[in-house]
C-alpha cells in the first residue's frame, strides 16, 4: 500500500521506530507526562452501567462537555484488546473531544476494565451484538446529536462492525473514526505471532491476567485448564473458541469478526480509517484488497506505529488532530486529498486502495 502524498505526519527522528511509538502510545510515560489534560474528563466523569439486551451489561464513563452553551454532539471510545477507558489513548484522545465541546463516552468491552463479575460468557470478539447493544442504550440515555464512534486497534474493528450494522439496528452515526484497526483476523493473529516477541508476551500476559480475574469471579466454573493458560496465542485462542463458542474452528472464528475482503462493501455510514505501513501489529497492508463504497475513506501514513503519531518529546499525538480534524468535517464528511484513496462516482464499491 503506497503511503499517501500528503503525509503530515513527521515524527521527530527519535520517534521514527515503529516499536517506540506502539510502546508509548499506551505507556506509563505518556500517562505522567500529559496525565493533567484528562483530569478533568475522568473527575468529571459519571459511571455508567448499559443494558445492552439480553441480560448483557456494560460499564463506561460519561463526561459532558462545558466548553460551549451547547455540545457538538456525543463521542463514543473504544479501547483496543485488553485496554480500558483509562487506557492512555483513550483519556488523551477523550480529553482533546472534551475540549472540542463534544460530551464523551468511554465504553468498556465484557470482562474490561475490572468488569469481569458483570456478566458470566467470557468475552471474545465476535461478541457484537452486546456492543451494539450498548449504542442503543447510550443513543437512548442521551439526546445529544450527533452520536460519532472512534474506536482504536481491536475497538477499530468493533467500530466498523457496529457502522456496518448502524442503519439495520436503528443506530443514527454520524462518523465512525477506526484508528489501526484489525482488518483481516487471520492476518492479525499470524503479525502477532511474527512480531518481536516483546508484543506477543506483552498481550499473552495481559489477557492471561484478564482470565484469571474471570476465574476468581466465577469460581465454580473451571474456564480454562493450567495447560491452556500456559499456551501460546494461537492455542489460548483455540482453546477460547472451542470450550466458550459455538464457531467449531479457530478458522470459524476468525472469519467471524474479519472486515477484510468486501465485508464492508455495503457501509452506508461515514467512515474514516487511519492506518499506518509500519503498524508492527495491524500494518497497512491488511487493508490491500478491500472493497470499499466511497462512504469510507483511508488514510495511510508512512509512520506512527500501532496507534502511536507520537509527534516529539512532549508525547502528543497527531492522530488526535486526525480525530478532531474529521469530526469537525460534520455534517457534510467529505474525502480530503490526503486521504490516498480516489472516491469515484455512483454508488460502485472501490477496490483501489493504494498498496504499502
Amino acid at each position: 500500500m503506497t503511503p499517501t502524498v500528503d503525509d503530515d505526519f513527521r515524527p521527530s527522528w527519535w520517534l521514527r521506530s515503529p516499536h517506540t511509538q506502539s510502546m508509548l502510545a499506551s505507556s506509563s510515560l505518556r500517562r505522567m507526562l500529559r496525565g493533567w489534560r484528562s483530569r478533568r474528563l475522568e473527575g468529571d466523569a459519571e459511571a455508567v452501567t448499559l443494558d445492552c439486551g439480553d441480560g448483557v451489561r456494560l460499564t463506561g464513563s460519561f463526561t459532558a462537555q462545558n466548553e460551549r452553551a451547547g455540545s457538538r454532539g456525543l463521542a463514543v471510545l473504544f479501547h483496543g484488546w485488553e485496554g480500558s477507558t483509562r487506557s492512555t489513548y483513550v483519556l488523551q484522545n477523550g480529553a482533546r473531544l472534551l475540549d472540542e465541546g463534544w460530551d464523551v463516552f468511554r465504553l468498556n468491552f465484557r470482562d474490561h476494565g475490572g468488569s469481569h463479575a458483570l456478566n458470566p460468557g467470557i468475552f471474545h470478539s465476535c461478541r457484537i451484538d452486546e456492543v451494539v447493544g450498548a449504542l442503543q442504550a447510550l443513543q437512548r440515555r442521551y439526546a445529544t446529536r450527533p452520536l460519532t464512534l472512534i474506536g482504536f486497534s481491536l475497538g477499530g474493528n468493533f467500530a466498523l462492525r457496529v457502522a456496518l450494522r448502524a442503519p439495520a439496528a436503528g443506530l443514527d452515526l454520524a462518523r465512525t473514526i477506526a484508528v489501526c484497526p484489525v482488518i483481516d483476523a487471520h492476518a492479525g493473529l499470524f503479525q502477532l505471532e511474527h512480531a518481536p516477541r516483546m508484543y506477543h508476551d506483552y498481550f499473552m500476559w495481559k489477557w492471561r491476567r484478564s482470565l484469571k480475574a474471570k476465574q476468581r469471579a466465577f469460581a465454580d466454573a473451571e474456564l480454562f485448564t493450567r495447560r491452556d493458560l500456559a499456551g501460546t496465542l494461537r492455542t489460548l485462542t483455540e482453546a477460547l473458541v472451542l470450550k466458550h463458542t459455538d464457531f467449531g474452528s479457530l478458522d470459524n472464528y476468525l472469519d467471524g469478526y474479519s472486515v477484510a475482503g468486501d465485508h464492508l462493501a455495503g457501509m452506508r455510514v461515514p467512515v474514516s480509517i487511519l492506518a499506518t505501513c509500519d503498524d508492527p501489529v495491524c500494518p497497512a497492508s491488511d487493508l490491500a484488497g478491500m472493497t470499499l463504497p466511497p462512504c469510507v475513506e483511508v488514510t495511510v501514513t508512512r509512520l506512527g506505529g500501532h496507534c502511536g503519531f507520537i509527534r516529539d518529546w512532549h508525547l502528543g499525538s497527531w492522530a488526535e488532530d486526525y480525530i478532531a480534524k474529521r469530526l469537525g468535517l460534520m455534517p457534510k464528511p467529505a474525502i480530503p486529498v490526503e486521504a490516498a484513496v480516489v472516491e469515484r462516482k455512483g454508488k460502485e464499491a472501490r477496490s483501489d486502495i493504494p498498496k504499502c
